[in-house]
């Protein structure tokens, strides 16, 4: 497997790009401590990794990878740093950035496979990660590594698949992307980088007048006030009710099953159309009807505490995290932008998160799960909850330390999206058939994370086996939902008769 197949190699003359900041200074990581948000990811019970997966569309030279690693690495000193404990303080309270030389052959992991023995490439592939799982990326070195397994056929036109996986105290997913994004070229053409995800700026024409400004205003900040008395009550004594989806106190220190489901973007993009909602509204309308027909096939739903039984979910109130980029500037923006001090896209943890209800029970119409899921979007969206999650937990974590503070988990499950490149990409000269993401040590026994990629949509499910025994059911839900949302547009004209929350 030591040559590539297949695809192109890069060009003699082809470079990958420098990083420069023009006037700007650069972030020194050297012997700063790690911010409160990244020791919040090395509590015992919420030790999170972060698995992005790559499917190149043909065999991967490990050597020629290592060769073009470097800038890479060096376009963050995080990659390039260990974190160590001040012996003074001890303890994550303790870890600081301290840099170090990178030996890539201690962070690439090529294991032998005959692809003629393992059976199910898909399955060999959980398998993998699964195993992975049970593992942490040594203290010695920096908290990343690489996993190149070759002849890997997951998907129509894969060959390989590429494991990245990271501690999640160097950055969240809006900064990982931003270096993927920096540092591939076009598939179409290898001397053009791909298009970055920053959106478009709004015209000034659509401000709105003053009565309309002061009535968001006001909207905004009693939504806000509602939001945040929510979470403390979830934080303090809220729990959601126990079903076959919610896992133990202790669900954070189990390995994770991590499965994917692919789906076409236009599919949803022309559901989005139909019923007048986004992307997003679509998705959390799928999760919606996915989880009523999982714990519906389930039948036997325990109530808390009590004992109680019935039938089926005719209707189970649940709560999901769903993480927020907090940057005051949105979208994905070239690396050299988010290492400037000052920076308004700065690299590093800047997530915040909101409790999002679910009502899981079967209905008559497919679409009403997206038109609710536009409610409680928008409703979502004209309120300062994430922001507040995440100044308030910056600011305890800095009074009490993180023993006395965590992820909550009363709510049911984890919910992220990212949004990835729009047109395909290759990476070293190898292109990419699909990208994924996941992560596994969150104090959850389900954690949903959806990726873009150019037409294709991918669900990654991180289960505890132990709590979800068969994850790949509820991915049949998920491909049986946007068949069914497809089915209704094609029946009746999309009715918005949901309730708004």
């Amino acid at each position: 497997m030591g040559h590539l197949v297949g695809g192109l190699m890069r060009k003699p003359g082809l470079t990958l790009p420098t990083i420069k900041t023009g006037n700007n200074r650069v972030v020194n990581e050297e012997g700063q401590p790690l911010s409160p948000m990244s020791r919040l990811f090395h509590k015992p019970d919420s030790n999170v990794y972060i698995i992005a997966i790559l499917a190149p569309k043909c065999l991967i030279d490990p050597q020629h990878v290592k060769a073009n690693m470097g800038d890479m690495v060096h376009a963050h000193p995080r990659f390039s740093c260990l974190q160590v404990v001040d012996e003074e303080k001890g303890g994550s309270a303790g870890m600081k950035w301290v840099k170090t030389e990178v030996n890539f052959e201690d962070h690439v992991v090529v294991p032998k496979i005959d692809p003629t023995t393992i059976g199910c490439h898909k399955k060999y592939l959980e398998d993998y990660m699964y195993n992975l799982s049970k593992t942490t990326v040594d203290m010695s070195k920096p908290l990343w590594d690489v996993h190149i397994l070759n002849g890997l056929n997951t998907s129509e036109a894969s060959k390989a698949v590429v494991i990245i996986r990271i501690h999640h105290s160097m950055g969240d997913g809006m900064s990982l992307m931003s270096v993927l994004l920096t540092f591939s070229r076009k598939a179409t053409d290898e001397n053009a980088m791909p298009d970055m995800l920053a959106p478009a700026k709004k015209s000034s024409t659509t401000t709105k007048p003053l009565t309309g400004r002061v009535i968001s205003f006001f909207r905004i900040a009693w939504n806000t006030f509602v939001d945040v008395l929510m979470f403390f009550a979830t934080l303090l004594y809220l729990s959601d009710v126990k079903t076959p989806l919610k896992g133990p106190p202790d669900v954070g220190y189990n390995p994770k099953r991590m499965v994917l489901r692919t789906f076409q973007l236009h599919d949803v993009k022309m559901v989005s159309r139909a019923t007048k909602t986004t992307v997003n509204d679509v998705l959390m309308g799928m999760m919606e009807s996915a989880l009523s027909r999982y714990l519906s096939r389930k039948q036997v739903i325990s109530s808390g505490g009590g004992g109680q039984e019935r039938d089926r979910p005719e209707s189970i109130k649940l709560k999901a995290v769903v993480f927020f980029n907090i940057r005051l500037l949105s979208g994905v923006h070239p690396i050299k932008e988010m290492v400037e001090e000052g920076s308004l896209a700065k690299w590093g943890n800047k997530i915040g998160y909101a409790l999002y209800p679910f009502d899981a029970m079967m209905r008559c119409n497919p679409l009403e799960y997206v038109f609710r899921a536009k409610a409680v979007m928008d409703r979502k969206k004209a309120s300062l909850e994430s922001q507040f999650t995440y100044f308030f937990c910056s600011i305890l974590l800095k009074i009490i330390g993180v023993k006395a503070l965590g992820f909550p988990t009363s709510p049911t499950f984890f919910f992220s999206s990212l949004m990835g490149p729009r047109e395909e990409i290759s990476l070293f000269g190898y292109p990419i058939d699909y990208v994924a993401s996941t992560c596994y040590g969150a104090p959850t026994a389900l954690l949903v994370h959806v990726t873009s990629y150019a037409d294709k949509l991918t669900f990654a499910l991180s289960v505890d086996e132990d709590t979800i025994p068969h994850p790949h059911l509820l991915c049949e839900d998920l491909d049986e939902t946007l068949t069914l949302f497809k089915q209704a547009l094609h029946a009746t004209p999309p009715q918005n008769t949901s309730e708004t929350h």
